[in-house]
């Protein structure tokens, strides 16, 4: 699934291929994308004519910003957006076109069909599901170690499952939450409560470089994960547990230990992270 990295450089592109153009028309062929609302011709009609006057990211989700309305879309495992031309052959997988007034074509691609998009009026998609409970994001100013020491306290739960929890802080999924644990020489199983202030300092510090390190590499390609121009990020060659079972650690020579958090499959070194 695609992680804030992966979703900040999809939105990147976009910002350059869509900004201005106007919708003309949507092709919907497979109407459970759209879950709101949940009549298709009513999302048609409302988005017709629509202007996208920007697109930004909440957490995993896109936000296409239009005249009128947010589009708020989840690429979940599969999803991902390009720019086509009409004459362009449409292959079997996409399932939601947006046509713009100059001939232009927004094509959203997804094989196992689960990503979602929800339409809201301007001002509103803040305040209902999906994005109403979402924490806070790395790269703002409110992300404190203080945000961690909070999440943290009296919690019973395993760290990995405390990061993954989108309603700590967003964006962070099975990728970066190895990778930062690993930086921040903490293992996956420790109990949240336990970690001390001076571990909370550092973890802090490493999701953020973790994470800016991948937007500046456009991401990891693991599966198929491409931006809206059809490239690939490079993060991956950098990744140090993530993906390395069996491996030497870069900084001990230990093999990585692949096992399961959280019914996550989660990589760390088992004398780094003790």
């Amino acid at each position: 699934m695609p992680e804030l990295p992966e979703v900040e450089t999809v939105k990147r592109t976009l910002q350059k291929l869509i900004t201005g153009k106007t919708i003309e028309d949507v092709t919907i062929t497979w109407p459970r994308i759209i879950k709101e609302p949940d009549d298709i011709e009513q999302f048609r009609h409302l988005i017709k004519g629509q202007t996208i006057e920007d697109v930004s990211r909440r957490g995993k989700f896109l936000k296409i910003i239009l005249t009128d309305f947010v589009l708020v879309s989840h690429l979940r495992m599969e999803g991902r957006y390009g720019i086509y031309t009409p004459d362009e052959e449409v292959n079997k997988h996409v399932h939601v076109i947006f046509t713009f007034t100059d001939g232009v074509q927004l094509r959203y691609q997804d094989v196992r069909k689960f990503g979602t998009m929800h339409l809201f009026p301007r001002g509103e998609e803040e305040k209902v599901m999906p994005l109403a409970q979402l924490g806070v994001e790395p790269f703002s100013p409110q992300f404190t170690p203080r945000t961690l020491s909070e999440a943290f306290k009296n919690c019973e739960r395993k760290i990995k499952v405390v990061l993954l929890d989108q309603k700590t802080v967003v964006g962070l999924g099975n990728i970066y939450v190895d990778e930062a644990l690993f930086r921040a020489k903490i293992h996956p199983e420790t109990i949240a409560k336990k970690v001390s202030t001076k571990q909370i300092k550092k973890l802090h510090q490493e999701i953020v470089a973790t994470l800016q390190e991948a937007v500046d590499q456009g991401g990891s390609s693991i599966k198929s994960y491409v931006n809206g121009q059809g490239e690939m990020g490079y993060f991956q060659q950098f990744l140090v547990v993530y993906g390395r079972k069996n491996e030497p650690c870069v900084n001990c020579g230990t093999p990585i230990v692949k096992t399961v958090v959280g019914g996550r499959g989660t990589h760390y070194c088992p004398d780094c992270q003790k």
